[in-house]
């Protein structure tokens, strides 16, 4: 048995983290962190920070191009922003989401998107949205050798099905809906499942019930890893925000200080200065 790379900060990483790992990291109750990531820059530096996965999300969507939802965004949209980021990265497990409508037809068309995530971007893993109703589409990637992320719980892409942004899994029939279908994506092959916006409780049962890890979004600390958008968690999101978001630094205000003084020192010369210049000469 392998083990675990061990988070690094600084130094060169020994080898990509692999599906095993994350197994074996829930056998020794090691918990291990995944953010979202779009670009070469976070990629790398998330890496660096010892963030073992990697997810390149539909949440893209808002954060990257500016639509309203996870609805419109398509897989030409994202297989780019996957494409930096796995070029960007050498340990990180690199996950892409599959966007609306690119597998909600059945196990073949959810296997021609994967595929190109897979074989254009390099991606090492896909996600997708929904718990029994997609098992087909699980298991037909799983057999073509497509690791699969499950994502049940709150499903983002089924927003107007749910009423909206809800807790899912409050009362005991949501919460045997939210069990059965964690069990359902473990059965048909998913190496890890997202719970999104669950009570602690059916986290909790979730994560004990099935062997595979639970990654945790609003869904309490008993998961077996956490994820958060990337842009929410370091305070370029404003506004109000999701109840289970920790803002660890603010960098609107560090970003916006800085740009407001490259505008005062364009406008009264001070930059460029001499030291940002060249002379006439060869050096």
């Amino acid at each position: 048995m392998t083990e675990t790379p061990a988070p690094y900060r600084d130094t060169p990483p020994p080898r990509r983290i692999r599906i095993p790992d994350l197994q074996q990291a829930k056998v020794r109750g090691e918990r291990w962190a995944m953010l979202t990531s779009y670009d070469t820059y976070t990629a790398a530096l998330f890496e660096r920070a010892g963030v073992w996965a990697l997810l390149v999300g539909d949440s893209a969507a808002n954060t990257v191009y500016g639509y309203d939802s996870t609805l419109p965004i398509t897989v030409d949209e994202l297989i780019p922003l996957a494409r930096a980021v796995v070029r960007s990265t050498h340990r990180s497990l690199v996950v892409a989401d599959l966007p609306f409508g690119s597998y909600e037809e059945g196990p073949n068309q959810a296997l021609a998107t994967a595929t190109r995530f897979m074989k254009e971007a390099g991606s090492h893993a896909v996600k997708l949205e929904g718990g029994v109703r997609v098992v087909d589409q699980i298991r037909k990637l799983v057999a073509a050798g497509i690791p699969v992320m499950g994502h049940i719980g709150f499903t983002p892409q089924s927003e107007h099905a749910l009423g909206g942004y809800r807790v899912q899994g409050r009362g005991d029939d949501a919460a045997d809906t939210v069990l059965a279908d964690a069990l359902a994506v473990a059965e048909a092959g998913a190496f890890a499942i997202v719970l999104e916006m669950v009570p602690v409780d059916v986290a909790k049962r979730v994560t004990a019930e099935v062997a595979i890890p639970t990654v945790g979004i609003g869904a309490g600390a008993d998961c077996d890893a956490q994820v958060l958008v990337w842009q929410d968690m370091l305070g370029l999101r404003k506004g109000r925000l999701p109840r289970f978001v920790r803002q660890y630094a603010d960098l609107d205000a560090v970003m916006g200080e800085a740009v407001g003084r490259y505008v005062d020192e364009v406008r009264t010369g001070a930059f460029p200065a001499p030291e940002h210049t060249f002379d006439g000469g060869w050096s």
